[in-house]
């Protein structure tokens, strides 16, 4: 399966490079990088519990959205380089610490390795629900490699309109990818499914964090998701967007959603008939939702 990073098509970018000797768009080689390990509190309720998600953030990313909130490790590339067994674990120390599952942050670029790992985690007593944290610009053929390994897929669905997604993230064509990859997810992990404490142990909670000027967009994806799957999925409606830097470009960028956006979304989301949402209370767009990803002691 490693061989594929020899001429890697894991994600829509296609690079067809050699990762064992170059990067692609994604910034990464042909080993595991993680930036930070630890529980989590700050994901959907039935994802975090009271323990915390075991959350693993991969360096790189094959998106890079110009407003990312985790550029240190997206971008400029925070991360220690570990082994597949270093990564596995990983896994198992997260599950001792108590975690409620794990949680694979910004996965796709390294989705052979992370298969091995996992594989391996498990021989060794890994038994906590897999999450797949991710942007959703994925291929359908990468998610279909995670059948019988991934119990929850934890896809954003960011754009519905390619005008903004080629705008503020370089990727055309990014709703039908996104669109097809997370019915992919769903063919695979069915409707969700929770243990006898509330915690989610398998299917799709598809994301989408609402952005500055971008409410009738934001209603065009909840109108298709709804569509698409009524209550078979839940939906997470965010409004943590955070501005992290100053935009000359696109000024609009530069503003929290407010408050008068957001209810009306949420009651848009309540006409369409959609019940099985998350949403989010008081003020969420701050830094505190941002990890430090600086001098990290990975639990190996």
């Amino acid at each position: 399966m490693k061989t594929i990073l020899k001429k890697c098509n894991l994600c829509p970018r296609k690079c067809l490079v050699d990762r064992t000797t170059t990067t692609g768009v994604c910034g990464m080689k042909d080993k595991l990088v993680v930036a930070r390990a630890s529980l989590h509190m700050w994901e959907e309720p039935c994802i975090s519990g009271k323990n915390g998600s075991g959350t693993i953030f991969f360096t790189g990313c094959n998106l890079k959205c110009i407003f990312c909130q985790n550029r240190d490790i997206s971008t400029q590339l925070t991360g220690k380089e570990i082994t597949i067994e270093e990564f596995s674990n990983i896994c198992l120390n997260l599950q001792r610490q108590g975690a409620n599952n794990i949680n694979l942050v910004t996965p796709t670029h390294f989705v052979p390795l992370i298969i091995e790992g996992l594989k391996l985690a498990k021989q060794q007593g890994l038994t906590v629900p897999i999450v797949y944290n991710t942007s959703s610009y994925e291929t359908k053929e990468t998610i279909q490699m995670l059948a019988g390994i991934i119990d929850i897929y934890l896809p954003d669905l960011k754009y519905y309109d390619d005008e903004y997604a080629i705008k503020y993230s370089h990727a055309p064509n990014y709703f039908n990818i996104a669109a097809d990859a997370i019915n992919e997810m769903v063919r695979q992990v069915g409707t969700p499914q929770f243990d006898e404490n509330g915690m989610m142990i398998k299917g799709v909670i598809v994301r989408h964090l609402i952005m500055p000027g971008l409410k009738e967009d934001s209603k065009k994806i909840l109108k298709y998701l709804y569509q698409q799957y009524q209550n078979d999925i839940y939906i997470s409606i965010m409004n943590q967007y955070t501005p992290i830097k100053h935009f000359k470009r696109y000024s609009q960028l530069n503003n929290k959603i407010t408050q008068e956006d957001y209810d009306e979304i949420i009651n848009y989301a309540l006409d369409l008939g959609i019940k099985k949402a998350f949403i989010q209370e008081g003020d969420t767009a701050n830094e505190s939702f941002i990890p430090d990803f600086s001098n990290q002691d990975l639990p190996i």
